[in-house]
């Protein structure tokens, strides 16, 4: 990636944060990391600086299942996980923080199923 690409995905994801830390109502934060190769998810109280739930495509439960870490169905099944996870934490309503990426692709499949696990956002 070049200079300038890295300074723009910043100024994205500063953008997004910005956004986000205004219309929380003190509901924890979904964010989401993604690689070229695994998709990664958090549920973080930032008040007390914790994290809630996590899941990856790198978990055990999970790389049996999916052939990659690196597409939609990977995205989807992390998602589902981390709704579960974050049910049995006592989470039902959080803020979705897709940081500097688009919301299309992985992104968007991980936040449907996490919708679809239960979580509101």
């Amino acid at each position: 990636m070049s200079r300038k690409a890295v300074d723009l995905f910043t100024r994205r994801q500063g953008r997004v944060r910005y956004r986000i830390g205004r219309a929380t109502q003190r509901r924890p934060r979904l964010t989401v990391f993604r690689s070229s190769k695994h998709i990664y998810a958090q549920v973080i109280d930032d008040l007390n600086g914790r994290t809630l739930a996590a899941a990856s495509s790198l978990d055990k439960s999970l790389k049996e299942g999916v052939k990659t870490g690196a597409n939609k169905d990977a995205a989807a099944a992390v998602g589902k996980l981390l709704a579960e996870r974050a049910k049995a934490a006592g989470v039902t309503s959080v803020v979705f923080d897709r940081g500097g990426y688009l919301f299309h692709g992985r992104v968007k499949a991980l936040a449907d199923a996490a919708r679809e696990g239960g979580l509101q956002f």
